[in-house]
């Protein structure tokens, strides 16, 4: 008997046809997926992606995962959800994007020509707060005594409130040193804007150098700090901010005692 008469048939799906007619291409291993779901795991799996699109469509921020497990069936699947939902916008005007652990629809980048009218202008930031930025970005968690060390020069209050104000920019915690210095790090806002996943996507020393913005005759020792896979999370030497640390900030309404 040949090969062929021990053959099976085994159903699969080439393309899906968006609604505009035009044929998208379906990656191997979500073919796979669906191959390996009956029925009715992909009518709940497409019911689930449907949910997801209303959610994040609706928000006027990023949506984090842990919203989105929070309203979605239980036992479904987050990762494969949102990648299908990704594939679905990927040539459409605009897509879906992953901000850190969040998911937003953003224009899609060939097409932000389009927007420019409708785009407010925005005040350039100064030199010295680009490059405190660049500082706190490489460097978090880093205080404002360390900003100065690197620099070179003074920071004034003033920069460090610029980058809070559009916040990038944030107050961590507290450094376990004599003083308790604040230390700052960046905020999902940050990688927001310059359309980065999470904080080490920033370029590294060669992209800087073949985009001009490093000399290319630096010091051999010099080198770039490779950001935290979690800004979030606190290091050894560093506590969280409680409600005192907020109130000699500035940054919460002291309580008043009734007597």
């Amino acid at each position: 008997m040949s090969e062929r008469a021990n053959a099976s048939v085994i159903p699969f799906k080439v393309d899906d046809e968006t609604e505009d007619g035009v044929l998208a291409e379906v990656p191997a291993e979500s073919q796979a997926q669906n191959l390996s779901q009956n029925p009715g795991e992909r009518l709940h799996m497409a019911e689930a992606v449907r949910m997801a699109e209303a959610i994040v469509f609706a928000s006027a921020e990023p949506v984090s995962e842990k919203q989105l497990a929070g309203r979605l069936p239980d036992g479904i699947n987050i990762a494969a959800a949102m990648a299908e939902l990704q594939q679905i916008y990927a040539r459409r005007g605009v897509n879906l994007v992953r901000v850190g652990d969040a998911w937003a629809f953003r224009t899609a980048g060939d097409l932000a020509f389009l927007m420019s009218r409708d785009t407010v202008q925005q005040k350039k930031l100064s030199r010295a707060a680009l490059e405190v930025l660049a500082i706190i970005a490489y460097h978090q968690p880093v205080t404002r005594a360390e900003i100065e060390d690197i620099r070179g020069v003074e920071t004034s209050k003033g920069t460090l409130d610029t980058l809070m104000e559009t916040e990038w920019v944030k107050m961590r915690g507290r450094r376990r040193t004599p003083g308790r210095p604040v230390t700052y790090g960046t905020t999902d806002i940050f990688l927001d804007h310059f359309a980065l996943e999470e904080i080490r996507d920033l370029p590294g020393m060669e992209e800087l150098k073949g985009a001009g913005l490093l000399s290319g005759r630096m010091p051999s020792n010099f080198s770039i700090p490779l950001p935290p896979a979690d800004p979030d999370a606190l290091t050894d030497d560093e506590d969280p901010l409680t409600d005192i640390d907020l109130e000699e900030l500035g940054l919460l309404t002291p309580r008043v005692e009734e007597d």
